[in-house]
């Protein structure tokens, strides 16, 4: 399945087509996807549903960045 069909969850790094930003999904709470910004851990908003927000990297290409940068 390519990134383009999945649908976004926790620890994606999304772009929000209605808030025109983009985030890291942190939780999904009712469906109700919880998103922060990506420079910034205290700046969250939320998204009522998956289909706006487009996977920009994925949660295990994130963490594959990280591990090569020594984070």
């Amino acid at each position: 399945m390519s990134d383009e069909q999945r649908t976004a969850w926790v620890g994606d790094q999304v772009w929000d087509e209605d808030a025109d930003k983009e985030g890291i999904v942190t939780d999904v709470k009712g469906g109700t996807f919880v998103l922060r910004e990506v420079y910034a851990q205290a700046l969250t908003w939320t998204a009522p549903s998956p289909e706006r927000l487009k996977i920009t990297i994925t949660r295990e290409e994130r963490l594959r960045q990280r591990k090569e940068l020594g984070w």
